[in-house]
């Protein structure tokens, strides 16, 4: 009987059972998922040996500078994610813990998330060309785009897609590039008529940029408060709200007009 046990030998085995519990929730798979920074690519520049912006019916211009558009990394839907885990990225800045749920719909596959993502970035890619275009009265009949980024998925590459489009057929509209030169970075998605959306995982997607060289980030205006809370030191936040915002902002930076171009 416990009674009959020395004070320190009864508490010592009443704590048994609330070490074994804590052992098993720390290493029961959890309903969250870890994103971090993943990677970033130059949507002006090249994806395994082809260009990623690819334009006829239109002359195109040589460009300098980069534009690149940003990624997360996250567990997948099928990930057993522990307390270490949770416990880990909590107190890390380049780590977001999310709710499952929030992330990945119920019962949804590794395979069925991944053709989901695949399916919005095609989707993702028209609505970017066809707001390019329309931002500079061109005929979609007469100037085909086509878009290569392989291995990437999900809609919040659209405003850079636009971006990459523009400064190939106009750059800044005066003869230079629009980036003017500099490693420019973002994320949004964008639809046909040029209006920029919100996409979520801002605060890591900065943190991607800077890693990779940028000292420009267009992020979508509502969620200007996420990217600041984890900005990178010399990382400068533009916010945008259509594609035209993000135009004449990144032309008054390359034309050292700062005082023009709004920040978060």
């Amino acid at each position: 009987m416990l009674s009959s046990l020395s004070r320190p030998r009864a508490l010592a085995l009443c704590a048994l059972p609330a070490a074994a519990l804590f052992a098993v929730v720390a290493l029961a798979p959890l309903p969250y998922v870890i994103a971090q920074p993943g990677t970033t690519a130059d949507v002006l520049g090249e994806d395994k040996g082809r260009e990623v912006i690819t334009i006829t019916g239109a002359p195109v211009r040589p460009t300098t500078g980069q534009l690149r558009m940003t990624t997360i990394v996250a567990t997948g839907p099928s990930t057993e994610v522990d307390l270490g885990d949770v416990t880990d990225a909590w107190f890390r800045t380049d780590r977001a813990v999310l709710p499952h749920d929030s992330v990945y719909p119920t019962g949804t596959s590794d395979e069925e998330i991944e053709k989901h993502n695949l399916g919005q970035m095609q989707q993702s890619q028209d609505a970017a060309t066809l707001a390019a275009l329309d931002h500079l009265d061109l005929d979609p009949a007469k100037v085909k785009v086509t878009l290569h980024l392989a291995d990437i998925g999900g809609p919040s590459a659209g405003l850079l897609f636009s971006l990459g489009i523009v400064d190939k057929l106009d750059g800044d509209g005066d003869g230079g590039d629009l980036t003017g030169g500099k490693t420019v970075a973002g994320t949004g998605t964008i639809t046909p008529d040029g209006k920029v959306g919100a996409v979520g995982g801002v605060s890591l997607k900065t943190q991607a940029a800077a890693r990779d060289g940028a000292t420009v980030f267009l992020v979508p205006k509502d969620e200007c408060s996420d990217a600041e809370a984890e900005r990178p030191e010399g990382l400068r936040l533009v916010p945008v709200t259509t594609l035209n915002d993000a135009v004449e902002s990144l032309r008054a930076l390359g034309q050292g007009q700062e005082s023009k171009v709004p920040s978060c």
